[in-house]
């Protein structure tokens, strides 16, 4: 936590953000002026260059069921190879569909046990995720369309301790946030498996199946499901939509650059070509932020909600100008918005982003409750994640609709080759 951090009751950070804004966050005031200003500037272009507007009503000829010339797009045979020197899911492009399963481990299991474990468990996953049943699959029928599934799997402090490993510094809960309303339902576990698919009934019954393997080693602490947009609704390498309207997630490491390699992957020990996984549950009040109009919205997050340009741009991918000003002298993006809590000088602190969207069944008289499982991927997280929440706890205007309520960190080990099997590096 920051030093500075408010420490008066309520939402960390709340009083002193008050202070900072002149009561923006609870009257909204200073967006309201804001957004009131803005209105002068010209509308945002869309994606295609022209200004935004609704969309014309398609012609009704546009479709047909005469199935003539054009035959059905499946991808139930798509695959993603299991084997390799990094555990695919990672710098694998997104999935429709995702679970995080957290394992605790029982009491009688050893290193020995650990390894049969993992063995158990990696021939299973290479098995399914290339269309072919696991080795006790009494419904085979099921995973014969994997839909780029992968498995991939993380440890926590337990599992390397009865593995007899040396697990890295940065491995264990993050510092405590202001901003944190952590739920022990979603706390750390020893073993994590991350099931991703295109297909939900795929990724159920790939799940269900490990989860066999695992019965007589672990029980289950804690499952967190996600969804994207499904395949083919956008054009491949689309940034996701997160529930509350927002492109999310378009300053991103790209997998297959130097970047990419320097700042993911591992470079030493058991984990080289392995990596670190910050899981955070975030619950979005979207009731509450049904009553910010469109522009308080584009302000706390210093993106236009169309496209995902900067305040300061036209295009998503345009570097935002975080010096210029309104005519009456606002900064055009907000110092208090994500979009500049975000950002650092520091081009190591950067993290690469693989979040998904939740949405469950209403509590407490609720619309929703729903909410984004923010994961990331970085070398280290001491160094990488932390600092930049670190500027998000203390003046993030997000955080009034937003609670991180779970946190988990584990690590990530690399992959195997074809008769190895994943952990192999710590356990071998």
């Amino acid at each position: 936590m920051a030093n500075d951090q408010d420490a008066s009751p309520g939402r960390g950070g709340l009083s002193r953000r008050r202070l900072l804004l002149g009561g923006a966050v609870a009257g909204v005031g200073a967006v309201t002026a804001i957004a009131a200003d803005l209105a002068l500037r010209p509308p945002a272009p869309s994606a295609s260059g022209g200004v935004a507007t609704e969309p014309a009503a398609e012609s009704a000829a546009a479709t047909s069921d005469s199935g003539s010339a054009a035959s059905e797009s499946l991808h139930g045979g798509n695959t993603v190879p299991f084997y390799g020197r990094h555990q695919a899911g990672i710098a694998t492009e997104p999935q429709a569909h995702v679970t995080y399963v957290s394992l605790t481990l029982l009491d009688h299991v050893d290193r020995a046990a650990l390894t049969r474990l993992m063995r158990l468990l990696t021939d299973d996953a290479a098995r399914l995720t290339q269309g072919r049943p696991a080795l006790a699959d009494s419904e085979p029928e099921l995973g014969t369309a994997p839909a780029r599934l992968t498995v991939t799997f993380g440890f926590g402090p337990g599992f390397i301790a009865r593995a007899g490993g040396v697990a890295p510094d940065w491995l264990g809960p993050l510092p405590p946030f202001g901003i944190d309303r952590l739920d022990p339902a979603w706390a750390e576990g020893d073993l994590l498996i991350q099931v991703a698919s295109d297909d939900a009934l795929t990724r159920a019954h790939a799940i269900r199946m490990l989860l066999k393997d695992t019965r007589t080693f672990a029980s289950v602490g804690w499952t967190q499901a996600g969804f994207r947009r499904a395949r083919g609704t956008e054009q491949s390498g689309t940034t996701m939509r997160n529930l509350f309207g927002q492109v999310d997630g378009t300053v991103n490491l790209t997998p297959g650059t130097d970047d990419f390699d320097e700042l993911v992957w591992c470079p030493d020990g058991w984990l080289a070509g392995g990596t670190s996984l910050v899981l955070r549950r975030i619950q979005m009040n979207l009731d509450t932020w049904d009553r910010l109009d469109r522009g308080g919205r584009e302000q706390s997050v210093g993106r236009f909600l169309s496209n995902g340009a900067p305040l300061t741009g036209s295009g998503e991918h345009d570097e935002p100008d975080f010096t210029a000003t309104t005519p009456i002298g606002f900064p055009v993006i907000p110092e208090f918005s994500h979009l500049a809590r975000a950002r650092s000088e520091n081009a190591k602190e950067r993290i690469f982003r693989r979040g998904y969207n939740y949405d469950e069944t209403p509590l407490g008289g609720s619309v929703s409750n729903s909410g984004l499982l923010f994961a990331s991927f970085q070398a280290d997280v001491t160094a990488q994640f932390v600092p930049i929440q670190r500027r998000l706890d203390e003046l993030d205007l997000l955080n009034e609709w937003t609670t991180p309520i779970g946190s988990s960190v584990f690590a990530v080990p690399p992959g195997c080759a074809e008769g190895g099997f994943v952990g192999e590096t710590l356990l071998g």
